[in-house]
């Protein structure tokens, strides 16, 4: 009886894997992709929900504009591997449906068939022609989905049934297959009948252990592939932090890349390194370590207020994977320090225990950063988030700058530390990834490969920032919190030469 329940079990939670309709994971507890895409002249809001077991099925929802009017009329969405062989023959489009309320609103699914780097593809008709667009997404198994108890029982009774029935009939046709009508069995052919059936349920113990013993181990299997970021190991000496990453282990199928090994350049950089001072939020650095070996960057660390820090590091590597990386750092009291580099980025917000920041930061140089706040917030919902730099005089800026070639920088950090998400302008995807997923981008291969690549981010929306105009004022980031409870966000936008850092606060129901 057991080991019947355990095998119906173990097929139940094969087909509930494999069936669930739940692309993943670059950013800590988020697994959701938000991005502003721009192809010609449409302007989509792409948010794509990538399963948690894979295979599985990712949710599309695209809400479409244009300029001077112009107006998507169909889309049809594609899933692609992005990079490798795979990545030029790619199956059949499926089409969105468009929403009977609002035709700017599509809504699709599709199947991801295997872990690594995917896009998806956008190919869109309109009132202004046709155009394409890619939305990378990291895909991965996040999860083994568990069984519900009630449908567990019925299939074991189900099993326990079936068994019963299959050593009734083998019974049946040893005692009365070859008897005459209305003739009953002798007493020798009934034990030979009793004899079968045993045999027969002998014969089926032996195939659900066989099975069993199959399960667990393909089970064991998925269970190793569950997602686990590579490993950071980061040591401290003096002012200098050393930081080693390691055991990237991704499985890519039959397109896996030649080499996870390299990584790309993503804003001019390796890593983006956000360190936290924990449990208060009450200091946070944007840092950018330099290699200085394979695998191995480091960097001599500003001055920092003592205490215990949560590392998130940004990394892509050369198949376009993005992970951010997490670690523990406790800084000491009196440790030597060096100055807060150009493109780095520091805040000394109120800690959180006394309460909310509010929709208005008032910045060390006297300027203000001010959050278009929503009335409210709640999780799983995908929005674009306005912040506003203000001058001493409350007006609006006039020298803003590109801070590494965007408008902005944001990360959206839990209070608790489960999730966090550094973005930008254009969405949630990692640029070189956006650079790969889309026309134009260039075919790295190792480190030539990824400077190429940090040449040609000129060219991608939101990249081309002339450093002699000023920007507006004004930045905003599409992003959807994946859970309730309190967040803390930090927002980097430079102006005058200065980097500034605006904190704010978000309780999401």
């Amino acid at each position: 009886m057991r080991g019947l329940r355990r095998a119906a079990l173990s097929l139940a939670s094969l087909a509930v894997a494999l069936g669930v309709v739940v692309p993943a994971y670059a950013h800590v507890g988020n697994k959701d992709v938000f991005e502003q895409v721009s192809a010609g002249p449409y302007k989509l809001f792409v948010t794509i929900r990538p399963p948690s077991v894979i295979p599985g099925v990712a949710t599309v929802e695209v809400r479409a504009s244009g300029d001077s009017g112009a107006r998507v009329a169909a889309i049809r969405i594609t899933p692609i591997p992005l990079t490798g062989e795979a990545s030029l023959h790619p199956p059949t489009a499926d089409a969105m449906k468009a929403s009977a309320d609002d035709p700017n609103f599509f809504t699709g699914s599709l199947w991801l068939m295997a872990s690594g780097s995917w896009q998806v593809r956008l190919d869109m008709d309109g009132s202004a022609g046709t155009a394409v667009a890619g939305v990378p997404v990291a895909a991965v198994a996040l999860s083994i989905l568990p069984m519900q108890r009630p449908l567990g029982i019925t299939l074991a009774v189900l099993g326990v049934i079936l068994v019963l029935g299959m050593a009734g009939i083998v019974g049946a046709a040893v005692r009365e297959s070859r008897l005459a009508p209305g003739v009953a069995p002798t007493p020798a052919r009934r034990q030979r009948a009793a004899m079968a059936a045993g045999t027969a349920l002998v014969a089926m113990a032996f195939a659900i252990a066989g099975g069993d013993k199959w399960w667990k181990v393909s089970a064991a299997d998925y269970a190793a592939d569950i997602y686990r970021p590579s490993d950071l190991h980061a040591t401290l000496s003096g002012d200098t932090l050393d930081l080693t990453v390691g055991n990237f282990v991704v499985k890519q199928g039959r397109w896996k890349a030649d080499s996870n090994d390299e990584l790309l350049l993503d804003h001019g950089h390796l890593m983006h390194l956000y360190a936290i001072r924990m449990p208060q939020m009450d200091a946070v650095f944007h840092l950018h370590p330099a290699p200085v070996g394979e695998k191995h960057l480091t960097l001599n660390l500003p001055a920092m207020p003592p205490g215990t820090y949560k590392l998130f590091a940004d990394i892509v590597h050369l198949n376009g994977f993005p992970e951010t990386l997490t670690a523990t750092l406790a800084v000491p009291p009196g440790m030597a320090a060096a100055p807060l580099g150009t493109e780095d980025a520091e805040a000394f917000p109120p800690p959180l225990d006394q309460g909310d920041l509010g929709s208005g930061c008032k910045l060390p140089d006297g300027y203000t950063m001010v959050w278009d706040k929503p009335a409210g917030i709640t999780a799983n919902t995908a929005y674009t988030f306005r912040f506003r730099l203000l001058d001493r005089d409350g007006k609006p800026a006039g020298d803003v700058q590109p801070y590494l070639g965007m408008a902005g920088h944001a990360a959206f950090v839990k209070a608790d530390g489960s999730a966090f998400a550094h973005t930008h302008p254009d969405g949630s995807a990692a640029m070189p990834a956006m650079m790969l997923a889309n026309p134009g981008a260039s075919d790295t291969g190792g480190m030539a490969g990824a400077a190429s690549m940090a040449g040609d981010m000129a060219g991608m929306p939101g990249m081309a920032m002339a450093a002699a105009q000023p920007l507006p004022p004004v930045v905003e980031f599409p992003y959807g919190f994946p859970s309730p409870g309190r967040y803390r966000i930090f927002i980097q936008m430079k102006h005058g030469g200065t980097v500034e850092t605006g904190v704010f606060d978000a309780e999401v129901r």
